[in-house]
């Protein structure tokens, strides 16, 4: 048995969820750890409450392994926008934001921008919404001073160059949310200066479970404003506020909540057991599935075949969209339809009978189209009245 299949025996949802994009359903080790800490803390007792609060300690150990960093740089977080907003208002100069990109990313910026006025947001309009190298450097120049970007764009599924980005920008910040990917995709995120992310998604670890690892640089570069009491060294004989904190720590406002901690780890074990380049070929061969099936039946595909991780985004006709969003909710697959475009996400643990509710709902939308394209052959004879 490889170091993979006890991680795919894990997913023990109802076939037909598609939507690993928008939501995680928590992994039986998540709600296992979460139970059992709780009740470790209804005891009263200070040993058990130390215990439970050695998960922060450890979820930072376990994130920084698959970053590739140091506990150090990475501090705990409430959601991913909490860590981006610790970025954007500490930033000074101008920061490149596709104008497409999700709001985590585009709003912290913003707001930083409007209420310190030390920070400029310079929004790009890439092709089809994906953050390309060409895209970014038509939009540097001395002022600025950070790039923006989502490692795994939401809408397409499009999997950002971190590398090439990289050697674009030079000495300038890459700043990356990474929830549409952390844990699920095998890239090098050293290249990053910040990266954001949360376990509510992908890791199956439940809302609360965000992360940011800030490196030297950033930590230099971006000033810790929103830093409160768990970012420095609390003295209470002293009425003096102390400075900030010299690690990742100092972007925190207050402590960490240990059960979402508890989660986190409990999340990354898995990962970290199974192997993340292991996980990543599995999602990808999921997701080709998914295009493979999308082609078999017509539906135009828009996320790139070469740079992709598990989101596959899917553009019907303009006849078909209404179609089979009912068709796929009509079969028990739950995705996410918004617009014109259908997001389907699956996991290493989508099984044949997922695949196979979302076939039949292709398929039945398929013959619809059929049945409707002869339609008009048949009334299109001449009137020979």
């Amino acid at each position: 048995m490889n170091h993979l299949e006890p991680y795919l025996d894990s997913f023990d949802g109802a076939p037909g969820y598609l939507d690993w994009a928008a939501f995680g359903p928590l992994s039986p080790a998540v709600r296992a750890e979460m139970l059992a800490d709780a009740e470790l803390l209804g005891s009263g007792r200070r040993s058990s409450i130390d215990l439970v609060t050695e998960r922060v300690d450890e979820a930072r150990a376990l994130v920084a392994g698959v970053l590739g960093s140091d506990p150090d740089d990475v501090v705990l977080q409430p959601s991913t926008t909490h860590g981006l907003l610790h970025v954007m208002q500490g930033l000074t100069g101008t920061v490149v934001v596709s104008a497409q990109e999700f709001p985590a990313l585009r709003v912290t910026a913003r707001r930083a921008q409007d209420a310190r006025g030390l920070l400029s947001v310079r929004e790009i309009d890439p092709v089809g919404g994906i953050v390309t190298a060409d895209a970014v450097a038509e939009a540097l120049d001395d002022e600025v001073t950070a790039v923006a970007v989502s490692l795994v764009d939401f809408r397409t599924g499009a999997l950002a160059d971190l590398p090439t980005l990289r050697e674009l920008i030079g000495d300038r910040l890459l700043i990356v949310d990474a929830i549409q990917g952390f844990g699920v995709t095998d890239v090098d995120f050293s290249v990053a200066d910040v990266v954001c992310g949360n376990g509510y998604k992908w890791l199956r670890a439940g809302r609360g479970t965000g992360f940011a690892r800030f490196s030297d640089r950033a930590r230099e570069r971006i000033e810790p404003v929103l830093s409160g009491i768990s970012g420095m060294s609390v003295d209470f004989s002293s009425a003096a506020v102390p400075p900030p904190l010299a690690s990742a720590a100092a972007y925190q406002v207050a402590p960490t909540d240990p059960l979402a901690a508890g989660r986190l780890a409990a999340a990354l074990r898995e990962v970290t057991d199974a192997g993340t380049a292991a996980i990543a070929a599995e999602l990808r061969a999921r997701a080709q599935a998914v295009m493979d099936l999308a082609d078999r039946h017509g539906v135009p595909v828009i996320t790139p075949r070469e740079r992709h991780a598990g989101i596959v985004t899917l553009l019907p006709a303009p006849r078909d969209a209404a179609a089979l969003a009912a068709s796929l909710a009509n079969h028990g697959v739950t995705v996410t339809a918004r617009g014109a475009t259908i997001r389907i996400a699956p996991h290493v643990g989508t099984g044949a009978a997922t695949l196979g509710l979302l076939a039949d709902a292709l398929a039945e939308v398929a013959a619809t189209r059929v049945v409707v394209d002869l339609a008009p052959t048949a009334l299109s004879l001449p009137d020979l009245g």
